[in-house]
């Protein structure tokens, strides 16, 4: 059967109509924590649940352990549940593949057996050994991709938690929330517990995010770079004094600084030959990040391709000397933001 949607594989779990094997991935890891629940609640509601539900370590098994916990009979139960967890077919010998194969096609109905990601990456698009996974998996049972939401979507969700809390929060506010925190599900309800605790019963005003919200790696960097190309001297040194006292790595920083200014250079000369701002989205990886190009058109009007190839530089020079370790990784650093500045302070003059 094909791969399901989250809705469809709610319903299919509610309704109680179990297959013989699961398979759930996708970048949303909480999301895929929650149906693992929502199954083991549904499939895994069974008389004597430490006999009928196994649950594996997918890095620390064998497919013969799986293969003895699924081909033994349930306790005094109609069925029994066995999961694992990360299991990287990617990293499986061709021997172990085999077995894996052989045990899919002898699945029984009194067991269902669920493989979910949370911390193997599955690429289900280039990766052949992730391909004939899910192609085996669904011809017995059920594959679902949990996918990251939509601005929009995180937005009234995060809306009606805060209201489920006995707390307001506009929209504006959750997309603030968001800017800071990321578009990931877990963090983002983390963030909204800590903020339901602080005000209580009350409102969650901008400077109640601002205060409280945690800025992850890639929205405190995007800061950064806004300042540098906007020639904001204090601004700057402040966002690079916050990614120290963070103990982000600079060479992490480095990197997503210089996706910063790649997407203004791609936008710029997108731009400039005619095209849309959303055209390097058919040459490079922007799914579910056409919101980058968004916020690079906004960005660089001012900004010449000459001034940005200059950047560029800079960012690579940078990038040799910090993976050679030699000098201080801080003053490195510091050096790269002068020279930015002064390219951006150059192009302004100009």
């Amino acid at each position: 059967m094909p791969q399901v949607t989250e809705t469809e594989l709610k319903k299919q779990l509610d309704a109680e109509t179990f297959a013989p094997v699961y398979f759930f991935y996708g970048p949303e890891t909480y999301i895929i924590s929650s149906f693992v629940k929502r199954f083991l609640k549904k499939a895994g509601a069974v008389p004597f649940p430490d006999f009928n539900v196994q649950r594996f370590d997918g890095g620390e098994t064998t497919v013969d352990a799986i293969a003895d916990a699924v081909e033994s009979l349930p306790f005094m139960a109609e069925r029994k549940c066995v999961t694992v967890c990360d299991f990287d077919v990617e990293a499986c010998p061709s021997t172990e593949q085999k077995k894996l194969y052989e045990l899919l096609d002898r699945l029984s109905e009194t067991t269902s057996l669920l493989f979910y990601c949370t911390g193997v990456e599955v690429d289900a698009k280039r990766s052949a050994k992730w391909k004939k996974f899910i192609a085996e998996v669904m011809k017995k049972g059920v594959v679902a991709c949990m996918e990251r939401r939509t601005q929009p979507d995180l937005e009234k969700l995060l809306c009606a938690a805060a209201s489920k809390r006995g707390c307001e929060l506009s929209r504006q506010d959750a997309a603030r929330l968001i800017n800071y925190a990321g578009n990931d599900l877990e963090t983002l309800h983390h963030e909204m517990e800590k903020m339901c605790a602080y005000v209580e019963s009350g409102t969650i005003t901008r400077e109640t995010i601002d205060r409280l919200a945690t800025r992850n790696l890639e929205t405190t960097v995007f800061m950064l770079g806004k300042a540098i190309v906007a020639g904001n001297y204090d601004k700057a040194y402040q966002v690079l004094d916050l990614l120290f006292y963070q103990n982000e790595e600079p060479v992490n920083v480095l990197a997503v600084l210089s996706s910063v200014y790649l997407d203004l250079y791609r936008v710029r000369a997108a731009v400039q030959s005619g095209f849309s701002a959303q055209e390097p989205a058919k040459y490079f990886d922007y799914k579910k990040k056409e919101f980058r190009l968004r916020n690079a058109e906004r960005d660089v009007r001012p900004l010449s391709l000459s001034m940005l190839r200059a950047s560029l530089n800079v960012l690579l020079e940078t990038d040799v000397s910090l993976k050679s370790a030699r000098g201080n990784r801080r003053i490195m650093m510091e050096e790269m933001i002068a020279r930015l500045l002064i390219i951006a302070q150059k192009e302004k003059i100009a």
